[in-house]
């Protein structure tokens, strides 16, 4: 059975259109799709209901006082106007004249629509034909590459040829502004291995490419994540009546697990986001093959709890439920609940999950180690490794980036201790990167809510390859970020015994740094609320053997005072940590 697509849908301030169903090859039938008529009604009764200047402007040059009316004239003489100059429009239709006799006023709204469908978050898809591997083929890439450059072009090439027919004359700058999709992506249906409960879900088409116009700026409503991840024992009723049309699914690589990430059209700009965080599967690991992990992202019905997730033992999958609801509108949630079942998953696997940051660092004085940095939201670790890159030029001539938030510890075949990722990218607070550092960065960024508290950056930080290749610890550190750094406490300081060590991580002190609802000094068991709780008793034996492991084989374990949450220290706490780490680095 072939399900209708909609061409295109305008939602929560996004709006998202099927190319396919919508190409548009030239620039009249840009003027005549469907899309560029709407976006003009939406305008015209935005202006309306303001009392704009524009609006009255319209009524008192248009022989209409009704918003629609008004909008479909406009349409007509936007469509005159691509052709022909204004002077040419008016000998042809004596009712123009007179809109078109303060040409000033007419390109000003002109611009105001310009900028109205540019303020959009706008997103386009095409889906690639059924078990075609369309998206195998370098060609179709470079078709699909090539769709969007079109696009943006022809919406340029309509609004300067209007205003140019306005005005009559050229621009002196022309700006290249992305003025097509923000965001693109190239679907797929996939067959997959799909359990009986999950069936719902095999109609939903796999993103295989995305496409980002940076830098990009997204506006999510909410910019930190509250509340914690519930468990259920059996699946709430109802999370499975969904419209295939309204949903999508990124399979990502989380470390060397597999995860279906389904989300509804409403959340879409977080949703395509990931692409900056997780690789995206291979063909070959989604074709008859089961994920070890479902996060559905948008569910419609009621459940108990915002944010649940179910431990489906007898199809072997952990799964993630989020609400439908403006308050998960956060990309956080995306990212930890994800990063929740896959951490769960670890602890059955005996690994043991960290929430922290791995480095790979060599001095200019030769020294070389792998570093890792456990530490909750705000405690400093992606603000640590943020220092080390600012001093590299001085101190460092390598530096490789393992993982930037999450990852686990796990043993290779000699029995060695090693480090593995889940991310290829990093979810950094903007607040605490050095100045300029994010404009540095911004060729390749995703910024969420840049004017607000607690202001997010979304960047690739790292390959793929790293992240599941495990890489052998040799300092394992806990970020302290609420004590001062004293003669009786160091920088960075190494404990004396396995109880010692385990009694500072296990107690996950951290002073909270706003980007959750956690407030002053807290706890978190081993500053991970990611699974870790949840399965407190296994992680506990895991911790106090890799703990043992770790003392066996002479890694060093010990804090490091990041002083991130005192007040005056956001960027000279973890700088001075840096240091002190580079002079224990020398001196070992």
């Amino acid at each position: 059975m072939t399900v209708k697509i909609r061409p295109y849908v305008i939602t929560r301030g996004k709006v998202v259109f099927d190319y396919s169903a919508m190409y548009c090859d030239t620039p009249e039938s840009v003027l005549k799709s469907p899309l560029f008529e709407e976006i003009v009604r939406r305008f015209v009764e935005r202006i309306g209901r303001k009392g704009s200047t524009l609006f009255a402007f319209l009524t008192e040059t248009l022989p209409w006082t009704e918003r629609q009316a008004i909008a479909s004239e406009v349409i007509k003489l936007f469509r005159f106007l691509f052709s022909y100059s204004a002077e040419e429009v008016a000998q042809m239709n004596a009712e123009y004249r007179e809109i078109l006799s303060d040409k000033e006023a007419l390109n000003e709204v002109v611009e105001e629509l310009y900028n109205y469908w540019r303020r959009y978050e706008r997103f386009f898809y095409l889906e690639a034909p059924r078990r075609s591997r369309y998206s195998k083929s370098s060609i179709h890439h470079a078709q699909f590459i090539k769709a969007n450059e079109e696009l943006k072009n022809l919406v340029l090439y309509v609004y300067r040829r209007i205003s140019e027919h306005i005005t009559g004359d050229n621009p002196r700058v022309y700006r290249q502004l992305p003025a097509g999709a923000n965001m693109g992506m190239l679907t797929e249906q996939i067959d997959w291995d799909c359990p009986e409960p999950y069936r719902a879900l095999m109609n939903i088409p796999f993103i295989r490419l995305t496409l980002m116009e940076p830098p990009l700026i997204l506006y999510p409503e909410m910019n930190k994540r509250k509340g914690k991840f519930e468990e259920v024992e059996v699946l709430p009723p109802g999370i499975f009546e969904m419209d295939r049309r309204e949903w999508f699914c990124f399979p990502a690589r989380v470390g060397d697990l597999t995860a279906f990430i389904y989300f509804h059209q409403d959340f879409i700009s977080l949703g395509l986001s990931l692409s900056n965080l997780f690789e995206i599967a291979d063909y070959e690991e989604i074709e008859s093959k089961r994920p070890e992990i479902i996060l559905i992202f948008g569910v419609k019905a009621r459940l108990p709890g915002r944010t649940l997730f179910f431990d489906d033992r007898e199809n072997n999958m952990m799964v993630g439920l989020v609400e439908h609801h403006s308050d998960v509108d956060y990309f956080g949630y995306f990212k930890k609940m994800t990063l929740t079942l896959h951490n769960i998953t670890m602890i059955k696997r005996g690994r043991m999950p960290i929430h922290g940051a791995m480095v790979l660092l060599k001095l200019k004085s030769g020294e070389r180690a792998n570093i890792v940095i456990v530490g909750d939201s705000g405690a400093g670790k992606s603000e640590t490794l943020e220092a080390f890159r600012t001093l590299a030029e001085e101190h460092i001539c390598e530096m490789r980036i393992i993982f930037d938030d999450m990852g686990s510890l796990g043993l290779d075949r000699a029995g060695r201790v090693v480090g593995y990722g889940t991310e290829i990218g990093a979810f950094v607070r903007l607040d605490d990167l050095q100045p300029g550092y994010a404009y540095e960065e911004i060729d390749r960024s995703i910024f969420m809510n840049p004017d607000k508290t607690n202001a997010r950056l979304i960047m690739p930080v790292t390959r793929y390859h790293h992240v599941v290749k495990g890489y052998p610890v040799d300092y394992m550190l806990y970020a302290n970020n609420y004590e001062e750094v004293d003669p009786e406490h160091p920088g960075v300081e190494f404990f004396d015994s396995v109880e010692e060590a385990l009694h500072v991580f296990r107690n996950g002190a951290r002073l909270a740094k706003g980007t959750t609802d956690e407030k002053g000094l807290v706890h978190t068991y081993f500053a991970n609320p990611f699974g870790a709780p949840q399965r407190r008793d296994d992680h506990e034996r895991l911790a106090r053997e890799y703990f043992q492991r770790m003392y066996e084989q002479g890694i060093r374990i010990g804090q490091i005072r990041t002083r991130l949450g005192i007040e005056g220290y956001e960027q000279l706490g973890p700088q001075s940590a840096a240091l002190e780490l580079f002079r224990v680095l020398k001196d070992s």
